[in-house]
C-alpha cells in the first residue's frame, strides 16, 4: 500500500505586527516616519522577538500628529535616519506576513523611506505579504467602529496603557486585536457580554498561551493506519470511485 507523506516539522508560520508613528499624514508632503514597532507571531505565538526604533525625520513634526503620539522634535534630535537602521529593519520583516492597521498608510510611508534612499526597485509589497486588520475588521464588522481602541472594547483587551499612540505598544496591542478577532469560537469559552479578567487580554486567556510547550503529535501506529486504508477502500467502492481523500494519499494513481 503507497502512503500518503506524513508531515514531520510542523508548518512554520512567521507574521511581523507593525505600526509606524510619523511627523504627518501624507508623505507625498515630505512627512516621514519617526518610530517603527514590530512584534513577531511564530505560529500564532507571541516570540520574544522585537523591532523598536525612534528616527531622525530631518524636518518638524506637525502640531496635530504631536498631540497624538507625544513625540517632540527634541526627542529626535540625536536618533539615527531611516538609512542607518533600514538593513536590520527589512532584515528583521523579509518573507513574513506584515500585519497592520489600515495598512495602506504605513505601506505608503516606507515605500517613501525605501524611494528617498533611492532604492527604486524596493517595495516593501516585495518583501513580504501584506495583511490588513483594517480591512478585516471592516468585512467582520461591516458598519461599525473599527479603529484599534473599538477593536479592543469589542474584544475585551486591555488598552488601559495607550494614552499616547505609540509604535510598539500599539503592535503590542494590535497582535491581542488580530489573535482574538481570528481565534474563532471563543464564545465556548467566555459570554462576550462579560468583561476579561483585568491586566490580561482576551488572546492571552483563551485563545493563546504564549507559555506552553508544544503540542505533542501522536502518530498513527500501523494497525490503525492498515484500518484507515481499509476504509478508504470501502468509501472508495460505495462511491464509484470517487473517494477525494485517497487521490491526496496516492496523488500518482499507483
Amino acid at each position: 500500500m503507497r502512503q500518503g507523506l506524513l508531515i514531520t516539522e510542523p508548518l512554520r508560520l512567521r507574521q511581523i505586527i507593525l505600526d509606524t508613528e510619523t511627523t504627518g499624514l501624507e508623505p507625498s508632503q515630505g512627512h516621514r516616519i519617526i518610530e517603527i514597532g514590530a512584534v513577531e507571531l511564530v505560529n500564532r505565538r507571541l516570540s520574544e522577538n522585537r523591532f523598536h526604533q525612534y528616527l531622525n525625520p530631518d524636518r518638524e513634526i506637525e502640531a496635530g500628529a504631536m498631540a497624538v503620539h507625544g513625540i517632540t522634535n527634541e526627542m529626535l534630535a540625536d536618533k539615527p535616519r531611516f538609512a542607518d537602521i533600514a538593513g536590520d529593519f527589512l532584515a528583521f520583516v523579509r518573507d513574513s506576513e506584515l500585519v497592520i492597521h489600515n495598512a495602506p498608510f504605513d505601506v505608503g510611508f516606507i515605500n517613501n523611506e525605501l524611494a528617498l534612499m533611492r532604492a527604486a526597485d524596493a517595495r516593501i509589497e516585495d518583501l513580504c505579504r501584506i495583511l490588513d486588520t483594517l480591512k478585516l475588521a471592516r468585512s467582520r464588522h461591516p458598519g461599525q467602529k473599527n479603529d484599534l481602541d473599538s477593536l479592543c472594547k469589542r474584544y475585551h483587551i486591555d488598552n488601559s496603557q495607550r494614552t499616547l499612540h505609540g509604535a510598539l505598544l500599539d503592535a503590542e496591542i494590535l497582535a491581542d486585536v488580530y489573535l482574538a478577532m481570528t481565534g474563532g469560537q471563543t464564545a465556548l469559552f467566555q459570554d462576550v457580554a462579560q468583561p476579561a479578567t483585568p491586566g490580561m487580554t482576551l488572546a492571552g486567556q483563551y485563545l493563546v498561551d504564549r507559555d506552553r510547550s508544544p503540542l505533542p503529535v501522536i502518530r498513527a501506529n500501523a494497525q490503525e493506519m492498515e484500518a484507515h486504508a481499509a476504509w478508504m477502500e470501502e468509501i472508495d467502492k460505495k462511491s464509484g470511485g470517487k473517494c477525494v481523500w485517497k487521490k491526496f494519499e496516492n496523488p500518482g494513481g499507483a
